[in-house]
């Protein structure tokens, strides 16, 4: 997902453009691409571009719980600056950013929110996803899915260590 800012570059600072998204993005190398819709807006600063997204997508995840596939819907808000690298009005270089891991805006004055997107969505997925927040999960004996409906497994005897906590109740 590529934007060129040369034109907001040459306005003064403070000048601002929105856009309407709807791309597909790869979110992470073992899943497809994922559609990602929503509106960027951007903003002319001093050092460059400010970039800010609410952006909405849907991911398939795996319970962790029933280890079920299902699909998370996901809203990926981020606001990153990409910083000048060229001069607009010269086509001088500029330096390198200061701040490590930064992003830039390339030679052809073009911002690229692929990987900012990327790094948003995988930072915005649950670290433990469940299907739903009621899931019964697996039975610990035999596997089944408690979802689906009880297992034919006996009840599990307590085991002694914790039968002290039996007592308080």
């Amino acid at each position: 997902m590529q934007i060129n800012v040369s034109q907001l570059l040459k306005e003064p600072i403070g000048s601002s453009r929105s856009y309407e998204v709807s791309e597909t993005i790869d979110i992470a190398e073992d899943r497809n691409g994922v559609m990602v819709s929503g509106e960027v807006s951007i903003l002319h600063t001093q050092r460059g571009i400010l970039v800010r997204g609410e952006l909405n997508t849907e991911l398939e995840l795996t319970c962790s719980r029933c280890l079920c596939a299902f699909n998370c819907p996901l809203a990926i808000n981020f606001e990153e600056e990409y910083i000048s690298t060229i001069d607009i009005t010269s086509g001088l270089p500029l330096g390198s950013p200061e701040e490590p891991g930064s992003f830039i805006i390339d030679e052809h004055h073009v911002i690229d929110l692929t990987e900012a997107i990327r790094q948003y969505a995988l930072l915005s997925t649950p670290m433990k996803p469940l299907c739903r927040e009621d899931c019964a999960g697996l039975c610990p004996q035999c596997g089944q899915n408690l979802n689906q409906g009880p297992c034919d497994c006996s009840v599990r005897s307590i085991d002694p260590r914790w039968s002290a906590l039996m007592k308080l109740q």
